[in-house]
This record gives structure tokens, sequence and C-alpha cells, in this order.
């Protein structure tokens, strides 16, 4: 925490840059729903889906994957700390050498893309044709929650990886912001063999799309029960637990580069 708060009065200090680089950063993600905004023009649906219905998928998939990439999106530079042997500094510091990796160069500009998919999110939320009851209100909020774990297991599973390869962080980004880009569309635009994949096998449907799919009252996808919409807690615990072993083992097999 003192790192992450060094690193934020640092940003602090030069408020107007700050203000700017947020404001970028917003624009800049909200360039993708602008395209999608732009598609509606010519369309009633895609997918079956409405662009209020969109919103909803864009804005949560942006938000979790927002503020995963807040707390976590450094360890994509994992590898580069072992290849120049940065990372034997971090590993004589009375600190969790993950804890160093999350908060160096912590950028709170990264704040941006996390405001825009929540007024995404909030956008689609007052202008999709859902009866809002209880259990539908306490889920969204869980489903940006939960989706942010979801991604912090696939940031960290991506650190341990480049322990083995060295320099795997494009490997690491195909699965966050490549995920997120594809949650941000119906599952109903991709194939089968594709949606099955990311619900039983790397498990970003828990993300957004079975929660989103409950919220606008659609069946889940391959017979599963209403109830799957709920689990991405779960599956979010599921994920971390095999990520974390994998970082502790490949931390534990990492030999210093002795330069």
């Amino acid at each position: 925490m003192l790192v992450v708060g060094m690193w934020v009065r640092s940003t602090l200090a030069y408020r107007a840059s700050f203000a700017l680089a947020l404001v970028g950063s917003a624009l800049t993600s909200a360039l993708d729903f602008v395209g999608i905004y732009i598609m509606f023009t010519h369309i009633d649906a895609l997918g079956g889906f409405s662009l209020p219905e969109v919103a909803l998928l864009y804005g949560t998939a942006g938000a979790a994957l927002g503020l995963a990439d807040l707390l976590l999106g450094n360890t994509d530079r994992v590898g580069a700390r072992i290849r120049d042997g940065s990372l034997d500094t971090m590993l004589v510091r009375p600190v969790p050498v993950f804890a160093q990796v999350a908060a160096d160069r912590f950028a709170l500009r990264r704040l941006g893309r996390v405001l825009q998919g929540a007024a995404v999110t909030a956008w689609g939320a007052a202008h999709v044709d859902v009866a809002w009851t209880a259990d539908k209100v306490l889920l969204l909020p869980l489903t940006v929650l939960a989706g942010t774990a979801i991604f912090a297991a696939v940031f960290l599973a991506g650190a341990a990886f480049q322990f083995v390869a060295g320099d795997a962080a494009e490997v690491q980004n195909s699965f966050t912001y490549g995920g997120a880009t594809m949650l941000q569309y119906p599952p109903s635009v991709f194939g089968r063999e594709m949606v099955r994949g990311v619900v039983f096998v790397v498990p970003l449907a828990f993300v957004n799309w079975l929660p989103a799919l409950y919220l606008l009252g659609r069946p889940q996808p391959f017979g599963l029960p209403w109830w799957t919409a709920f689990l991405s807690p779960f599956v979010a615990l599921l994920v971390l637990a095999p990520a974390a072993v994998a970082w502790r083992a490949g931390l534990r097999s990492y030999r210093s580069t002795g330069s």
C-alpha cells in the first residue's frame, strides 16, 4: 500500500496532467462503444440483442477488466523483469514479490476505463426492458466485482506463466483484453464451440455473459440452470486458487539472471 500511495501522490502532484490522462483513458475506451453505436444505426439488433442490452454487456466487461487492470495490470511486466534481472531486487525486500509487482508504477489513470464502463453499464441498465427485482439489482454490482476477480486470476496466471515462457505478455493480453472484447458482444454471435470453451474451459463467460442473460430474462447456454448466473463469485475463487499456486510455483522455480 505504501508503494501504491507513493505512485498516487506522484500522479496527483500534477493534477491537470492526471485529469487529462484520466479523460484520455476514458475517451479511448469509449471509442469501442462508439463503434457499436454506429453499427446500431444500421441494424435493430445484434444476435437478437438490442443496443441497451449490448451496452449492459459492454459496460460490465469494461468495468470488470478496468478494475483488474488497475490492480494487477502491471503483472504483464514480469517477463521483462526476469530478463533484465530487476526481479532480483524485489526478492530481497521484506515485502511479498506479488504485492511489489502489482503496485509498481501504479497507474491511477486506468480509472478512466472503469468510469467509462460504469457509465455505459448505468445507461444500459436504465434503458433495457427489465423488471429490476431485488436479486437483479444486487446481481449487477456483484457481476462486476466477480468479473474483476476472474480477470485478476487471468492476470495472475499469465504472470506465473512468464516464469516458464520468459515473455508471454501477449498471451496474457489475449485472454484479458481479448477476452473482454469478446464479452462485450452477445454470445449468440459466436460459434457454439467458442461459447462452450469460455463456459467450461476458461470460464470468462462468468464475468458477465451468464449473469447478464439472467438479468435480461434469457435462457442460459447449453441448458444450464438459471442459478448458474449467481456462481460467478465461486468461479472466481476456483480460478484464483490455482492461479495463486502457479504464481508461487513459478516464483520458487525462478533463478537469478546473475546480472
